[in-house]
């Protein structure tokens, strides 16, 4: 968890989620989706205070041997080509300093965490659009308030168990403050 500009961000890996079964897969030439979803929690209990979301799409080009990738997170979707696996992973089981909150929308004394859903291969064709239309909204609109339209959808959505997914990791972040800006030394200070 760190503060990157006016947001708190976090960088996590959720590698977990392709495990051999699903690393076979991806082989086959048939489009594997991976969705992961992050609620932020206050640690004192109650309902999410904001959101964060990455789905990421690959299908193994058979006829060139690569993966092509197609993220969909905070600030659009990029696509890109990844050669093996592991380039898979780096793309689509780990995310590095994704927004999840504005650090002005967090109060200083309160502690917090991030709970995690990632699904593979998730059935709902309804549940990828809303993921895609949440992440697709203006930087900084991570908050969630009970009067937001896709408020309920979410939290619907992380409470609901999809069984049909071909692979559900679920975790949470340990709890935390309000990330702080990096004091750095003045360049001008003597010692």
């Amino acid at each position: 968890i760190a503060l990157e500009k006016k947001m708190a961000v976090m960088t996590v890996s959720y590698r977990d989620a392709i495990d051999a079964a699903i690393s076979k897969r991806l082989l086959s030439g048939l489009p594997t989706t991976i969705a992961m979803r992050g609620y932020v929690f206050k640690e004192s209990g109650g309902d999410p205070v904001a959101l964060t979301a990455k789905s990421c799409k690959v299908v193994y080009d058979l006829w060139d041997e690569v993966f092509r990738v197609t993220v969909t997170q905070a600030g659009g979707q990029t696509t890109t080509v990844a050669v093996n696996v592991e380039g898979v992973m780096r793309n689509c089981a780990e995310t590095k300093k994704i927004p999840f909150m504005e650090r002005a929308s967090m109060k200083d004394a309160t502690r917090y965490f991030v709970a995690v859903l990632v699904e593979v291969n998730p059935v709902s064709a309804d549940m990828l659009d809303r993921i895609k239309r949440w992440v697709t909204r203006p930087n900084g609109s991570t908050s969630l308030s009970s009067s937001d339209s896709l408020f309920g959808s979410f939290v619907g959505l992380f409470v609901t168990r999809i069984q049909s997914a071909d692979k559900r990791l679920q975790f949470r972040t340990q709890a935390f403050l309000p990330p702080v800006a990096a004091v750095t030394p003045d360049a001008t200070a003597k010692p």
